[in-house]
């Protein structure tokens, strides 16, 4: 059994052929125009970038997706979910401030850049995932209320789970703030109470009673906390946050079943880019050396057999001279320590990535066996 299809191109072009032209190339030979688009809402899920970072994916790429999208009949528009931390994507206005400083405009893009789950990360919809006995998914309302969905991913290292890919940017990246606590945290919102200025804002929207205002200063009844996060999108201090507790088996298990909330009964298709591979998450408002070269671009209808291609093909990247990993690898040296096999513990030892993968594979995501076939 040969596996899913994954279609690779490299970053190589000859004279008058650019990136652009191959990713449109290479979506087409994987057969992006099987998809029936005609009068649909196609969300195309990516990463804005935090402000400060510059190793997100280039806007180009997005307008790309967004054109083929209509000339194929259908409706795209450009969507992220709010982020639980404290930073430039936090809420709806400042995230779209920041995709516009980013390139993301409709100028740019030719299409619309929607925040999936509203103003303060509170507009999602509960997705029961088929076949599983586990928790609602909690994803931002705009992306499930699109007829396909698309994911255009930035492949590159994570401090938590090892790498982003498709997977994570499905997963992660489409959950509401509280669905995004969900994945993070086994516990309930905390709350810093030197922070906290006493307003009452989280006693207006919790359903259970669960914040109370005493002496000036919030608490939360655990008890009665369900866990659900709308008073992290209220506070506006930020003083309630996410109690993090789970272990990253468990963040990647619960990634995978919110990726297969968003993909469950409806087209998809997935584009991972190998370039500018960061150590960490396009979340950070920096970014440091890539710890590879670009390797290239891959694409599938498959988003497992899509990232475990693009872990394979980075397992054989070489090191970039000065980077996260370069200088992990020569300490662990230092320290007679065994040196991982794959470029994402190397650079960041105490992650773990395989069991997102595994998890994936199991719940019918898809499929870790692959084919590649590589374009020119």
């Amino acid at each position: 059994m040969s596996g899913s299809k994954v279609y690779f191109t490299n970053f190589k072009t000859e004279l008058g052929v650019s990136y652009l032209q191959k990713l449109h190339n290479i979506m087409k030979e994987a057969g992006f125009e099987n998809i029936d688009f005609k009068d649909k809402f196609v969300a195309i899920k990516i990463h804005f970038g935090e402000y400060g970072n510059m190793s997100f994916l280039r806007p180009n790429y997005a307008r790309v997706v967004a054109d083929y999208v209509r000339e194929r009949g259908g409706k795209p528009f450009l969507t992220d979910c709010n982020t639980l931390y404290v930073g430039s994507r936090r809420n709806a206005l400042d995230h779209l401030d920041t995709a516009d400083l980013n390139g993301f405009s409709f100028l740019q893009t030719g299409c619309h850049a929607l925040i999936a789950d509203g103003l303060k990360g509170t507009s999602e919809t509960q997705v029961q995932i088929k076949g599983l006995d586990v928790p609602p998914a909690r994803i931002g309302e705009a992306i499930m209320s699109a007829d396909i969905v698309i994911s255009l991913n930035h492949f590159k290292g994570h401090e938590v789970v090892g790498f982003g890919g498709a997977i994570k940017n499905l997963g992660m990246g489409s959950g509401s703030r509280s669905g995004k606590m969900d994945m993070h945290s086994n516990g309930k919102p905390r709350v810093t109470r030197s922070r906290c200025i006493g307003c009452g804002s989280c006693t207006k929207v919790c359903a259970h009673d669960a914040p109370h205002v005493t002496d000036g200063l919030c608490s939360i009844d655990k008890e009665k906390c369900v866990g659900c996060g709308r008073c992290m999108g209220v506070c506006p201090v930020d003083a309630i946050d996410a109690d993090y507790k789970t272990s990253s088996v468990l963040i990647n298990k619960r990634i995978a079943e919110y990726a297969l909330a968003v993909c469950q009964d409806r087209p998809n298709f997935h584009i991972n880019m190998i370039m500018d591979v960061s150590p960490n998450c396009d979340c950070h408002a920096e970014n440091d050396l890539p710890i590879l070269p670009n390797v290239g671009m891959a694409v599938s209808f498959d988003p497992v057999a899509l990232d475990q291609c693009c872990v394979d093909l980075c397992k054989s990247a070489p090191v970039v001279p000065g980077s996260q990993r370069d200088l992990s690898i020569a300490k662990m040296k230092a320290e007679s320590k065994v040196i991982p096999d794959d470029p994402w513990r190397q650079s960041n030892p105490v992650t773990i990535w395989e069991p997102c993968l595994e998890r994936a594979e199991e719940i019918g995501l898809g499929s870790r066996e692959y084919e590649m076939i590589t374009i020119k």
